[in-house]
Order: structure tokens, then sequence, then C-alpha cells
């Protein structure tokens, strides 16, 4: 609560006796004095080393001019923990997936924030036993910065905190093409070759590129189709064989392997 007029504000630390007895514990227990007031609300920033591995017991309670004292706050209770490493060497690796980040750090429990190019803030993306983490959420073209916090579970929904891993800037490039197209089928009439295909289930799917050759000649480009997965290649000439292949083109233009080879002959 605000501390206001000739209050002082009694804080203290100390180690539960067994059986808890509040007056046992204040006799035993270090009193610390504010180190900060601001806006008339003392903060505290402890070292810790001197509790690191014991569970200790913190109370305040507010003494008036005349010397009386308040009853004590709400007792908190909680085990200290040797300080953590921040987590080092973060690193992002460009996927077909997302952003694929790694980094170095001890512990089984990670947190990792995210912030946009534009973003005021960062937000949470998610938490990792281990020391790596896809960012599914990524998109490509959009700028990027990514913390790594390492935190250690005290139960009662308490945490043990590391400082921030350095931040890492990234751009996720698009840099991988489709699959390839499957199941070509090339159908002959009288004037034209029909061709269709499974269409590709890629997000970003620009269209198709269709290749042919005539009686085993080089494969030659012949057309670009919009997202949907068929051609009908006219006029065709009779007695000719041809062969064809497509592949899958993203926005990025990224291009697929060819399919495999479909023919037809008239």
């Amino acid at each position: 609560m605000p501390i206001k007029g000739d209050l002082e504000l009694d804080l203290r630390i100390g180690i539960s006796p067994n059986p808890w007895n509040v007056e046992s514990w204040a006799a035993k227990a270090k009193k610390i004095p504010p180190q900060t007031l601001k806006d008339d609300v003392a903060q505290y920033q402890l070292p810790s080393l001197a509790w690191t591995g014991k569970e200790i017991t913190i109370a305040a309670r507010a003494i008036g001019a005349n010397g009386k004292a308040s009853s004590w706050s709400n007792i908190v209770t909680m085990a200290v923990v040797a300080p953590i490493a921040a987590p080092a060497d973060l690193a992002a690796t460009p996927t077909a997936n997302g952003v694929r980040l790694t980094w170095r750090g001890a512990g089984q429990h990670f947190r990792i924030l995210r912030r946009a190019e534009g973003s005021p803030a960062y937000v949470e993306l998610g938490t990792s036993t281990t020391v790596e983490f896809l960012d599914s959420t990524a998109e490509f073209g959009k700028k990027y910065s990514y913390l790594v916090q390492a935190y250690v579970d005290l139960g009662a929904h308490r945490e043990a905190e590391s400082d921030l891993s350095p931040e890492r800037p990234f751009t996720l490039e698009d840099k991988f093409a489709p699959a390839a197209p499957a199941n070509l089928r090339a159908t002959a009439s009288a004037n034209s070759v029909e061709l269709s295909w499974d269409a590709n289930t890629e997000s970003d799917l620009a269209g198709y590129r269709v290749y042919r050759s005539v009686n085993g000649g080089a494969f030659e480009k012949i057309a670009e189709v919009s997202e949907i997965p068929a051609y009908s290649d006219k006029p065709v000439e009779a007695g000719k064989a041809y062969r064809y292949a497509v592949t899958a083109i993203d926005k990025s233009g990224n291009e697929s392997e060819r399919s495999a080879v479909a023919e037809a002959s008239l």
C-alpha cells in the first residue's frame, strides 16, 4: 500500500520456524530498508546469495510516528534458487515451416519472446524444454526480433527467471520451392492433349509451368497457368509423340522440381 506521512515500512526476510510462529520469525528475520521510494511506493531489489538454497518467509508492516505497528501483511514463503545464467548464442535459421531458433543455456525451461517490426513490445511465443524452438507463425518477408529467457518453476505459480538473452533480429525470406506436382496425366484427343494433375497445397502457391518434349527432343516451357491444375495443349500434330512435365511456382518465384513425365501420342 502507499506510504503516507510519517509511516515507516518494516519489511523482513527470514527462515520460517517450525512450527510456524510469527513472533519467532520476526525476532530472527532481517529487516530490510527500502532502496527507493517512488510515488509513495517502496521498491526492493535484494541480493539472493545469502538465501540461495533456502526457503524464506517475507512479510511487511507499517509503523506509525507514535511507534505503534500494524499487523503483518500476508505472509509470502518462497524457495530461493541460484542465479540462472541468461541463454547465449541465440541463432535463427529459416525453414519452410517457419524460423528455427537455437541457443546455449542450462536448465530445462525456456521462454521465447518475439517482437514484429513496428510492434511496441515483445510477446511470448511459447516455452520449450530443449534449447530449440520453431516459430511456425512467422511470415515470409517480415522482420522480427527474438529473445529467450531461462526459468525455474518453483510451484505455486512462482518462477525464478534469468536475464534475457541478447536480441536476435531476423527476416524470414522465402527460398523454399513448392513440392513437385503429383499424378500428372496426359490424354490425347483429336486436336489437343489434355493435361491434369493433383493440386498443390502450399498457401503461397502462385501457379504452374508446363514443359513439353516432342518426339524425344529437349523439354521446353510452353505455358504458365494459374492455380487450376489443368492445361490443354493445342494444336498438336498427328504422328508425333509428346512428353510433358509440370512444376509449381510460389509467390516469391521459387520453382519446384519437375513432376513425373506423362506421355501422349497422336
